[in-house]
């Protein structure tokens, strides 16, 4: 396994090249849950650009200082009012660029096939395990540029209270455009609060601010497993064939409707959803890592086992939310069964419990979820405290590989070491598109092992295109 050891070369501040004219923004109901949450850190790993390293960190400064006059809140601390209230004081204290260099270690080499994500790229990131909360008196974002003996690796570091994936996405991808020589942005976040999430509520936190929900010290390993979109497929018609089989496609009609998750907004003004009963692509290999990983933790049959699902509610809530908003619009989606039946069912038993929660995810369950949180305040337990849990994270539909700043597509997108533990999965799609999926899969070690001889799992993994 590569080394891990990476030199510093240089570390400033980069303020937005305007003034904001953003004062501040307050923190929503979906957005402080997250206060005690890690930062997100997402990168992209490039080859080495045609020209000098150190153009390319002047470019990116550059691009980072205008990219930030669009995103003001990401160049902004956070602040607490005396009523309790959390805001983003868009006060143009600046990010944090990093230039590193770590020429020891290169683009294939720290991308082996069939073996354990490297150390090395925890190192890619700035503000390591630091919580969202300290935003109070830290930047909320930092980028680290890191130079490889063929390659760079650009990370981006932001507070999780302050973005959710999407927002993230659409920040890194606008950096990348400025980058690449853009005069005009493509897509303005918006950065209204007008929205289901706006609350008077009260977080309150003890002194000292909160601590994190989960150790972060536990044994893992990481792996990134690629899913070609033929064996997608396949899945997917598995889990409708078998959900047809037991249960009845017109059963599930009937109860569903034409309802479908994440699907945008119709162009003839419809409301939100394309309604159809069938179990989605995705839906099903979550379904088989639920299986998997469960066989492979080797829990008892009377054992509850969860696996929750955070969805964007940008586009579920009516009338619909501006699809770039800027911030956090989320909730999480836990859904439960006995790992006796888990395993004991079809897959598409397991998949139709999970296309059953997400279809029902609606603006009434959206309404009722933020008024749960007004009656009861309360932290994001990220987590697996009871060794039976999955969570899913990111979402292969982020626009990861649309990062060109300058000289081509990203050859991979890779992780810092933020909001990992047992049972954590992060969905990035693949680098080749059309439909694959990367799953991110951060587990104990027994149990990864126990994954990999999964055959059932195994057999729909694929060699990853690099």
């Amino acid at each position: 396994m590569p080394s891990s050891s990476i030199i510093v070369v240089s570390k400033c501040t980069i303020v937005p090249e305007q003034t904001s004219i953003v004062e501040s923004l307050k923190l929503s109901v979906s957005d402080l849950p997250m206060l005690s949450t890690q930062y997100i850190q997402k990168g992209v790993l490039f080859n080495s650009p045609p020209y000098s390293i150190n153009d390319l960190v002047n470019s990116l400064k550059q691009s980072l200082a205008a990219a930030l006059v669009h995103f003001p809140a990401l160049a902004g601390r956070l602040s607490t009012d005396d009523g309790g209230h959390v805001h983003i004081l868009c006060n143009d204290a600046g990010a944090d660029f990093i230039h590193a260099k770590a020429k020891h270690l290169s683009v294939r080499g720290i991308l082996p096939p069939d073996r354990d994500v490297p150390d090395c790229f925890k190192e890619f990131f700035a503000f390591d395990r630091t919580l969202s909360y300290s935003g109070h008196s830290r930047p909320l974002t930092a980028v680290q540029v890191t130079e490889l003996a063929d390659g760079v690796f650009i990370g981006c570091t932001v507070n999780h209270a302050v973005t959710d994936g999407t927002s993230f996405w659409h920040f890194f991808n606008t950096f990348a455009e400025i980058c690449k020589g853009a005069k005009k942005i493509t897509k303005s976040p918006d950065l209204g609060r007008d929205t289901v999430f706006n609350s008077p509520a009260v977080l309150r936190f003890p002194d000292g601010g909160p601590k994190a929900t989960f150790s972060g010290d536990e044994p893992l390993r990481e792996r990134v497993f690629h899913f070609s979109r033929e064996a997608i497929q396949r899945l997917k018609l598995r889990a409708n064939k078998t959900t047809s089989l037991a249960n009845g496609f017109s059963e599930t009609a009937e109860i569903l409707g034409k309802q479908s998750n994440d699907s945008w907004k119709a162009a003839n003004g419809g409301n939100g959803f394309n309604r159809t009963a069938e179990i989605s692509s995705f839906q099903s290999l979550c379904a088989q890592l639920w299986r998997s990983v469960t066989r492979a933790r080797r829990l008892e049959d009377s054992k509850t086992t969860t696996f929750r699902m955070a969805v964007n509610c940008r586009h579920r809530v009516e009338p619909m939310m501006d699809p770039h908003y800027f911030g956090n619009a989320i909730q999480s989606i836990p859904t439960l069964a006995r790992a006796g039946e888990l395993l004991s069912r079809e897959l598409g038993w397991c998949a139709d419990l999970l296309h059953r929660n997400v279809v029902a995810h609606d603006d009434a369950t959206v309404r009722r979820g933020v008024e749960d949180w007004e009656r009861e305040p309360r932290l994001f337990p990220l987590g697996n405290p009871d060794g039976a849990s999955i969570t899913m994270g990111s979402s292969p539909r982020f626009p990861m590989y649309n990062n060109d700043f300058g000289w081509g597509r990203p050859v991979a997108v890779r992780s810092g070491r933020a909001n990992k533990f047992d049972g954590k999965i992060s969905a990035f799609p693949g680098r080749e598109g059309n439909g694959t999926v990367d799953l991110e899969v951060v587990l104990a070690p027994e149990t990864m092992a126990g994954l990999e001889n999964d055959a059932e799992f195994m057999q729909y993994v694929s060699e990853m295109v690099v």
